[in-house]
């Protein structure tokens, strides 16, 4: 494995058109490969974002079906590996689907799936009321990959205010890097979407790639944006000029940086099992 390598976090806002979102990743992926990335990862609903909740439920398909194979020829034409944050994968009936985070590699191979654990059923203060758990199926396994790119976590947006997830991909499945590919609102990310991100990277060590859709996708909805790439010291490396400009942020993964933060605060060895908290707890 390189001692860097250069990874990038695509910015962008989708539609409820497939062909135009298309289009937007294609020109996104050739930008990427342009600076040198090895790895690209785009935002939650990357493909598609409905007018409306529960519009992805028409399009939702199997992972080998014709949107997703779209996606995997482009990775190999383009020789780089894509993070797919978010697809709209068929659920087990046709009323839920599957938030599903999909690793392509660069000879256009699904390496890793995750699928969204933590599903956004919240009224947000000043906003709209969402009920993703009305049309998706919450996943239930943890997704950890070696790669080029050292060990990924693979993550889905609302996941991020739940460090419990981040703690075990780190501690138990041995992540270098953590993948949150979202569609945060603009109230919720004005408010927390960069601390929670530094917060997950400092508490981990870990490099953060945070690929965020951004923009007026319909009169109803709207996201934050700001794409980022945080270092395992909590320093910001990559970012747009402009947090809802369609773009890639790019920065290098360094593994020298990653041992070192590590090693001179060895938490890995400080945290407390399991079992301690158990007995800590019994008084409670």
């Amino acid at each position: 494995m390189a001692s860097t390598v250069r990874v990038a976090a695509a910015q962008m806002t989708s539609i409820n058109d497939l062909s135009f979102n298309f289009t937007t990743c294609s020109r996104l992926v050739k930008e990427a490969a342009a600076a040198g990335a090895k790895l690209l990862c785009f935002p939650e609903n990357f493909s598609y974002v409905g007018a409306k909740s529960g519009d992805s439920l028409s399009i939702a398909e199997p992972l080998d079906g014709p949107i997703m194979t779209k996606y995997r020829s482009l990775a190999k034409e383009s020789n780089i590996w894509l993070s797919l944050g978010g697809f709209q994968e068929s659920g087990s009936d046709d009323s839920h689907l599957r938030n599903t985070h999909v690793l392509i590699d660069d000879s256009g191979d699904i390496r890793s799936t995750y699928r969204k654990m933590h599903l956004f059923d919240v009224d947000v203060p000043g906003g709209a009321v969402y009920k993703e758990s009305s049309f998706t199926e919450a996943g239930e396994q943890i997704a950890a990959v070696e790669t080029p790119f050292g060990v990924l976590g693979l993550t889905v947006c609302y996941d991020l205010r739940f460090p419990e997830l981040y703690q075990r991909l780190r501690f138990d499945g041995g992540a270098q890097v953590l993948l949150v590919p979202a569609a945060f609102t603009t109230v919720t990310g004005e408010a927390h979407w960069e601390i929670l991100l530094r917060a997950r990277a400092i508490e981990t060590q870990c490099y953060v790639i945070a690929a965020a859709q951004g923009g007026k996708h319909s009169e109803k909805r709207e996201s934050y944006g700001d794409s980022l790439i945080i270092d395992p010291w909590g320093k910001v490396v990559g970012r747009l000029s402009d947090r809802i400009s369609t773009g890639i942020a790019v920065a290098d993964i360094d593994f020298a940086l990653i041992d070192s933060v590590r090693s001179k605060m060895p938490i890995s060895q400080h945290r407390k099992p399991a079992e301690f908290w158990r007995s800590a707890s019994a008084s409670l």
